[in-house]
Formats: structure tokens, sequence, C-alpha cells
């Protein structure tokens, strides 16, 4: 997905502004779910000891010291650069995925380009998995990438996609997933419950970024939420169990607290001083 218009990179995450060159004034939803931790140590150990056994420099390197630190810094940063490029994969996904719906649309896209950009990268399958769940659910869009507002608690984001689907109003996100041992796409992580969650609880939607122009929100409070994992093998849709809503709803509330308060933790200036030891005792 490609930046939106409104979203700014600040020292506090993802933040949101009214209008294209306003001041940021709110989280992203995205920024809010991150508060909470994601215990990536073990992921990252794992990554970084996989690749320093796959160099191929490291039989060379045994003894010496010197070599051995070039293979330790080279796969210290393997979860990042696997990261990155999984970032910018699912970037490429994302932006074919909205060129089809603007196509559907009636407005103008890229879609050939977009489809071209994967299969580029040896990515086509997505784009033909995604192709083949386009028709087979019958799709109906009716908007895409679509910038939200809650005022209330304070927070935006943007939403993949509004959409009917068998007659049902649905909100999407989604989400480019590797394949498993089985051939299968990865299943979903549950934290796009509480980023569905958010969107539905929407209060107004942007339309003209430049201008700062909103309206209210007219997709209603109770739509299917829909989280769609993307890969290569298949496409595997995901609905919301409505009797879970309220926890996940609850978890982003308290999140979006905990936002706020490393806000002012970080605005509050210096927390620690040096204290001198006291004068000398009289006399």
């Amino acid at each position: 997905m490609t930046s939106p218009a409104l979203a700014h990179q600040t020292p506090f995450g993802r933040m949101y502004s009214r209008r294209i060159g306003g001041t940021p004034e709110v989280p992203s939803i995205t920024t809010v779910i991150a508060q909470a931790d994601a215990g990536m140590g073990g992921w990252i150990g794992h990554m970084a000891a996989t690749a320093a056994v796959q160099d191929e420099r490291l039989a060379a390197a045994v003894g010496d010291p010197a070599k051995l630190r070039a293979v330790a810094r080279q796969a210290s940063g393997a979860a990042d650069a696997y990261r990155d490029a999984a970032a910018a994969r699912g970037d490429r996904v994302h932006h074919y995925c909205e060129q089809v719906a603007l196509a559907a649309l009636g407005r103008p896209h890229e879609a050939p380009a977009a489809r071209a950009a994967l299969e580029g990268h040896g990515e086509g399958a997505f784009a033909a998995r995604f192709d083949q769940w386009w028709e087979t659910y019958r799709v109906v869009p009716l908007a895409a990438e679509v910038t939200v507002w809650n005022h209330s608690v304070g927070y935006a984001g943007t939403l993949d996609l509004v959409a009917e689907i068998g007659g049902r109003l649905c909100l999407i996100d989604y989400k480019t997933k590797g394949t498993d041992r089985e051939g299968r796409v990865k299943a979903l992580d549950p934290k796009v419950v509480m980023q569905l969650a958010a969107g539905c609880k929407a209060e107004e939607m942007l339309v003209d970024p430049a201008a700062g122009t909103w309206k209210p929100w007219p997709y209603g409070t109770d739509p299917m939420l829909l989280g769609v994992a993307i890969g290569e093998t298949e496409v595997q849709p995901m609905m919301v169990d409505p009797a879970v809503l309220p926890a996940y709803w609850s978890r982003f509330w308290a999140l979006r607290q905990v936002w706020a308060s490393g806000l002012k933790v970080q605005e509050a200036g210096v927390p620690l001083r040096p204290v001198g030891p006291p004068p000398p005792p009289a006399g």
C-alpha cells in the first residue's frame, strides 16, 4: 500500500493530518496497534542464526576473528532485510489490489502496470490468485483506499476496500502472506481484528485531501469485517466473529491510551537529574 496522502512519519509513529501539509494530529491505527509488544526477539535471533549458517563464507571464516565478525555483521541484519523485502512485496500486492478496484469503479487506474511490476519481481502468482478470488466472490467495490477519522478516541487510518459481497456490506483489509509447508497461504495474525474493529468505528471519511474536506462515514456501523490473506497459492478471506469485537475494540482503546501516555512522557522533559552531595555539617 502506498503511503496515504495525509500520513506523516513522526517521532511518535505514523500520524495523520486533516489535509495535505497540515499538522499531524492523531496516530494511525497501525501505530496504535504497534504499542503492544510484538515479542520478536526469538524470530530475530532465528533469522540471524540461519543467515550465518547459510553464509558461504562461514567455513573459510572459522578461526579467523575478522572474517567471523564480517559474517556476524551481515547476519545481524537478516531480520531487517527480510522485513523490508516483505514490506516492499506487500506494497506491490496492495497497489495491484487497489488498481483492480479502481478499474471496477470506472476510475483512472494503473492495473496493467501494477501487475507488470509484480511479474517483474516474480510475484505474478499473487495477482493471479487475487483475480480468481475477486471473480469467485463477485466483489462489488464501493470505495478503495479510504482514509477514515475517529474524533471520539482520536485516531485515523486507511481501509483497503469497502465493498459488497453476496449482498453484504464489507470492510476489507488485505494481508500479503507467504506459503506454509502444505502449500496453503499462511494464517492471518489476530491483530487484524483490532485493525478492522478500529476501521468500523470510523466517524468521517476523506473526500479531498488537498482541501481537507471530510464527510460523515456513510457505510453504517454493522458491516462484515474481512481479513483477506493473499498468497501465491490461494486467497483466504476470514470473517471477524462479531462476538469478539468488543474485546478487540477494548484492547485497541487501551493501546490508544498507551500511545497518549508515551507522548506525555516524551514531552515531559529530562526525567532524571544529577544530585550533588549534601553540604558538610555546620561547625
